[in-house]
């Protein structure tokens, strides 16, 4: 434990599981005080015990929060700031991939406008909040704190690059994200708060698992991963604590993938993968 987040306060939302429960436990690893907003309180409220067994000093609050909804998102920035007097990082990481999500001749609106509401409004409204927080937050040289923030979004690989296996409301929707994060970067720059985007690939989630429900659905998208596997919640997680602390202090606006090289490849290389995945933190 290097500390690097050391007397902060975070909001991660999606906390209950894959990429937020992850990132919720590392975040409490390195020193901050962790609120896990999610829809399902009970999952949160399971991260947040996790956090409290392993890190006794800093504290884990699980918080029933609809993203869809902008009265919880803004529940959840308040609660922060009453609990801890200020927020320093949120991680606006809650989506959703629905089944039903197909081309443009198949995905009914209401599928659309779910998908919308959840992964693109929720964002926004989440950086909203934080914003607001943010500015108010109080400069402690002696605790490392200061001013501002860090907002990280998460988007997709498919916001960057075409894919023929189409999920058109859920790849507009992270497009929507990388342009509205990186305007937000520029328009915050100058007051402390950067804001940046998470460009995951496939992962081996229950989210892109339960939508990959056939080895040939799996394989489908294998053969184009140039480090053969899917990545693992737990890398995004420490990209995600990049951008939140002081290392990434110059990074603002950034479309950061974290995709194996899946958005730079062409020809993918044979063989099984040298190294094996890193394990998971839950």
């Amino acid at each position: 434990m290097s500390g690097r987040l050391n007397n902060r306060v975070a909001i991660v939302t999606g906390g209950a599981s894959g990429i937020g429960l992850e990132t919720s436990i590392l975040f409490a690893q390195e020193g901050a005080n962790v609120i896990l907003a999610d829809i399902s309180f009970e999952g949160a409220q399971k991260g947040a015990k996790i956090i409290e067994e392993r890190y006794p000093n800093v504290k884990a609050i699980a918080a029933k929060t609809d993203v869809g909804k902008e009265a919880d998102v803004k529940a959840v920035v308040d609660l922060a700031v009453k609990e801890f007097g200020r927020l320093d990082i949120m991680f606006n990481n809650a989506g959703i991939m629905h089944p039903e999500d197909d081309n443009a001749l198949n995905t009914e609106e209401r599928i659309w406008d779910l998908t919308m509401q959840i992964n693109l409004k929720g964002v926004w409204w989440g950086c909203k909040y934080a914003i607001l927080a943010m500015r108010q937050n109080a400069t402690d040289e002696n605790k490392g704190l200061h001013v501002g923030g860090s907002i990280i979004n998460t988007a997709s690989f498919v916001a960057l690059m075409g894919a023929a296996t189409p999920q058109l409301a859920y790849t507009a929707s992270k497009g929507g994200v990388l342009a509205m994060t990186r305007e937000l970067a520029m328009v915050h720059a100058r007051e402390g708060i950067r804001v940046n985007s998470l460009c995951p690939g496939p992962l081996q989630t229950p989210l892109l698992m339960d939508f990959l429900n056939t080895e040939e659905k799996k394989e489908r998208r294998r053969v184009h991963l140039p480090m053969g596997r899917f990545g693992e919640a737990v890398e995004l997680a420490k990209a995600a604590l990049f951008l939140a602390s002081d290392d990434s202090s110059y990074v603002t606006g950034a479309d950061f993938a974290v995709d194996g090289g899946l958005s730079k490849a062409y020809v993918t290389p044979i063989g099984e993968p040298a190294l094996p995945p890193p394990s998971s933190l839950i």
